[in-house]
């Protein structure tokens, strides 16, 4: 029986969310109905994730089993495809039991808990819970065994959801322990405050990192887990570094994020949904720029970056750096090539910003008075153009119809700059991502052909401004520009691969480190990846813009011939092939935990 164990099953948070409804399918391949994900309860998620179900066999025992001990476990199955089986645990503990369950991690594993820290108190109280579970399941499947070998593999995703580690160790139970970090939590407070952060691994005193950056009890949660595990795992080569480095333990086996492509699988039709997801950007970039000015449609990429609000971490400062020498560039060699960059994270906003959703209710009025002419006209017109009469069109046009149409478009003029940030921010004076744009004077100006629009909400059809889905907003842009400094893996990019869309990442992502590994010839086909380790910011920059101007050069037929090649190499990072590494590492924990003759 498998468990994999996250705080993020059923719960969207962050990247781990992805990666297990993404594998799911793969999981499913090998352990069928043994394969079980657990997680945490929370009812608002549920209502929109879980299918709740009766459960039967073993799993129905095991139910009733932790019910018995005061923990209420929903079973079903989670709404992502191949419909996996889930175990949903209600964990919230007393304050007393809390803080007993604080003091044996301290006394048997020398972890000193916060006692002010809601995200500690949830790694305790869900780690309680899936201990009790591992113990129960233990006795349900010991029947199976044979000379005491495991029956069970749990697979624990993060110190958040790894805290059962350590005492299902302390307490010898018959499970294979396989423990994947998907980036350590002081390597991400370090890289996003320090500089040259893999050239300073090899010297940092991790203890007095942790206590300079206040994480002192998640990282020891995370050691533990890592020291605790029969198989230790990382996403990545590069973040291997990290581990050895801070947490002390090399991992055993590497397991690459891949991507479930029946999810973008459209062969034969990407080239058709990329033409029609460019036009839905297009009507948005109508609605945005055309009040104060306009410009040509037929002759403008889309660029976007995206992710977590890690300006540093996730490039953004890079990329708007390299944005500035693009636009300096593309008026240099007068290619009449505009590039609008969308930077599309989260930032706390108070709303749309007033005068962009103004433009887009003007602009679908006008969508709405054009469709209602060309409606009038068409009846008038086909009756005398089949008679071979000559006709103005002009005087075919009602005269409500006219002057309506004239006034719309008056309305939709403005006389000011198009904004660079799409919503209100709650401080724009404060935010790095704004200051960055405004330092580099990238304000939109009619006569600079790289434009910004910093889009702090995610895209989603709900947004009056978009009604599209971020995955379909990918399809219609031209090239992902991803270039990290610290970035344990990155499935930016690999969502642009997928969707057949050229990308930009960096040899300080996983992602873009393990392409340089396997595919010498990525550049050839569409995945660039920017070297950054050991290099200077403004000669990376100075990179980046290079490799973008050459982009812009591209005639369509090349742009074509270049999303052709991405797309081939796609299924090379579907699950399927990548998630061996995961068999492999549960296959090695059993092995692991077979108990040694004596």
């Amino acid at each position: 029986m498998l468990f994999e164990i996250s705080t993020e099953v059923c719960n969207q948070v962050g990247g781990i969310y992805q990666v297990l409804r993404s594998k799911a399918s793969a999981m499913l391949a090998r352990w069928g109905e043994r394969y079980c994900l657990v997680g945490p309860y929370s009812a608002a998620a549920a209502a929109v994730e879980f299918d709740p179900r009766a459960p039967s066999g073993p799993m129905a025992r095991l139910v009733e089993s932790l019910e018995h001990l005061g923990i209420r476990a929903h079973f079903g199955q989670w709404l992502v495809q191949g419909r996996p089986q889930v175990l949903l645990l209600e964990h919230a503990l007393s304050q007393e039991r809390l803080d007993e369950a604080k003091f044996l991690l301290w006394k048997h594993h020398a972890i000193e808990c916060s006692a002010d820290d809601p995200s500690i108190d949830v790694a305790v109280s869900f780690g309680q819970a899936v201990l009790r579970l591992l113990r129960e399941a233990s006795l349900i499947w010991a029947g199976e065994a044979r000379a005491g070998a495991s029956r069970i593999v749990a697979h624990f995703h993060e110190w958040l959801g790894g805290l059962a580690i350590p005492t299902a160790r302390m307490e010898r139970l018959p499970v294979a322990c396989v423990f994947t970090t998907h980036a350590t939590l002081l390597g991400r407070y370090i890289a996003s405050c320090e500089d040259n952060f893999y050239e300073t691994l090899a010297w940092r005193n991790h203890e007095d990192d942790a206590r300079k950056y206040s994480v002192r009890t998640q990282h020891s949660i995370e050691r533990a887990c890592a020291h605790g595990s029969h198989v230790f795992s990382t996403v990545s080569a590069i973040t291997a570094e990290e581990c050895e480095a801070l947490l002390g333990r090399r991992p055993d086996v590497i397991v690459p994020n891949g991507i479930n492509l029946e999810r973008y699988d459209a062969p034969h039709q990407f080239q058709m949904l990329h033409s029609q997801f460019k036009e839905r950007i297009s009507r948005f970039v109508m609605g945005y720029f055309f009040p104060s000015y306009t410009f040509d449609l037929e002759r403008t990429l889309y660029f976007f970056t995206s992710g977590r609000f890690e300006p540093h971490n996730k490039g953004f400062d890079l990329a708007l750096e390299a944005m500035a020498r693009l636009n300096a560039q593309l008026k240099a060699f007068d290619l009449r090539t505009t590039v609008i960059f969308f930077i599309v994270t989260r930032r706390p906003t108070r709303s749309i910003n007033p005068m962009s959703l103004h433009s887009r209710g003007v602009l679908n009025e006008l969508d709405s008075v054009c469709a209602r002419i060309l409606d009038d006209v068409g009846l008038k017109l086909f009756p005398r153009a089949a008679m071979g009469e000559r006709v103005n069109i002009d005087e075919m046009v009602d005269q409500y119809w006219s002057l309506r149409y004239r006034r719309v478009q008056q309305a939709f003029r403005v006389s000011s700059l198009p904004p660079v940030v799409s919503h209100i921010l709650e401080d724009d004076a404060n935010d790095p991502v704004l200051n960055q744009i405004r330092n580099l004077g990238l304000f939109n100006r009619a006569e600079d052909p790289v434009k910004i629009v910093y889009h702090p909400d995610f895209i989603n059809p709900a947004s009056p401004l978009w009604g599209i889905e971020y995955d379909q907003f990918v399809r219609g842009c031209h090239l992902g520009v991803f270039p990290s400094a610290y970035e344990p893996w990155g499935y930016t990019p690999l969502e642009c691969v997928a969707s057949g869309v050229p990308a930009i990442t960096s040899d300080l992502a996983g992602f873009g480190r393990y392409v340089a590994e396997k595919y010498p010839e990525h550049d050839r086909w569409g995945l660039t990846v920017l070297k950054r380790r050991g290099r200077a910011y403004h000669a990376a920059a100075a990179d980046l813009a290079r490799w973008m101007l050459a982009f812009c050069r591209l005639d369509r037929r090349g742009r074509i011939d270049l999303r052709n090649e991405v797309e081939r190499h796609a299924a090379e990072f579907d699950w399927t092939r990548l998630g061996r590494a995961y068999h492999q590492a549960h296959d090695l924990a059993l092995e692991r935990s077979r108990p040694t003759a004596s």
